[in-house]
């Protein structure tokens, strides 16, 4: 796993606020977040070993989240405190029906270079699942993992269509991206052949999920529920595909069982409330 660790403060508010408008904080609650961060804390309570790559600060919100890591049981050998830096913290606004807002810095969330990889670490991973990060890193993480015969997914993020992944992307067995990100990835021809021999995962919200793979495409319409909180949804998503695909389980199977954990993680406050085996086998049951 590899990409950013943040510290998230969660507003519930009862409307995002229009330009020269305001809303009223109803609650608020303080928790990791960071989508690798998010991916690697869902993959361990679905019982997947998990190692993290990335970066902190020195100061109180990296240690509490360097912690919070380490109490899912993921471990954080892999992750670069920086001294006398600011860890990322990101302001998520959430309203009644679930919606989400940003306001954030990026801190030194990105303060892993190509350099400062670890080879062996990555060699020794059977899956390396990367996120939004510099280019860079991203393509030599990729091109290690790829070479010691591992495979690689990839989820670009929200930064895809202003930043060169080229490298990275052409190394990924599996690509996720929103139906918007969709959008981009085939609008660009670099990239729009990656469609043709690997496998892409389309995330549509409230609308469940899709899969293009070399054999054919698959839909998933996702799960009937209340959305209290759609942050880290997309996150539990790829982690839920993740452990299907990786144990097996086909594309099919595995667009069912992350739409199953992502609708777990949106009826629940927090982008790192992470489902449990159990809890997902009850929605698929049901």
């Amino acid at each position: 796993m590899a990409g950013h660790v943040n510290w998230d403060v969660t507003l519930r508010v009862d409307r995002l606020p229009e330009p020269d408008g305001e809303a009223a904080i109803r609650s608020q609650r303080q928790s990791g977040g960071g989508s690798a961060a998010n991916v690697a804390a869902a993959l361990s309570e679905l019982g997947i070993e998990t190692e993290l790559i990335g970066s902190v600060g020195d100061d109180d919100h990296g240690l509490l989240a360097r912690r919070e890591l380490e109490a899912a049981g993921v471990s954080v050998s892999g992750v670069r405190v920086i001294e006398d830096a600011d860890t990322a913290v990101k302001y998520l606004l959430v309203d009644d029906d679930g919606e989400v807002a940003i306001l954030g810095n990026d801190g030194v969330n990105e303060a892993v270079t190509p350099d400062d990889l670890e080879p062996s670490r990555i060699r020794a991973a059977d899956h390396v699942h990367l996120t939004g990060q510099r280019p860079d890193t991203a393509a030599a993480i990729a091109r290690t993992a790829s070479e010691a015969g591992g495979s690689v997914s990839f989820d670009p993020g929200r930064r895809l269509v202003d930043r060169d992944y080229g490298d990275a992307l052409a190394l990924a067995d599996v690509v996720f991206v929103t139906d918007r990100e969709a959008t981009a990835l085939l609008a660009d021809e670099s990239t729009a052949a990656l469609v043709d021999d690997r496998i892409i995962v389309v995330t549509c919200g409230a609308d469940g999920a899709e899969a293009y793979t070399p054999e054919g495409s698959f839909v998933h319409s996702g799960f009937d529920i209340e959305p209290v909180d759609t942050a880290g949804a997309g996150d539990a998503f790829a982690a839920g595909f993740l452990s299907t695909w990786l144990a097996d389980g086909g594309v099919d199977r595995a667009l069912a069982y992350g739409n199953a954990c992502g609708s777990l993680t949106a009826s629940r406050d927090g982008a790192r409330s992470a489902p449990t085996p159990e809890a997902v086998e009850d929605v698929l049951t049901n």
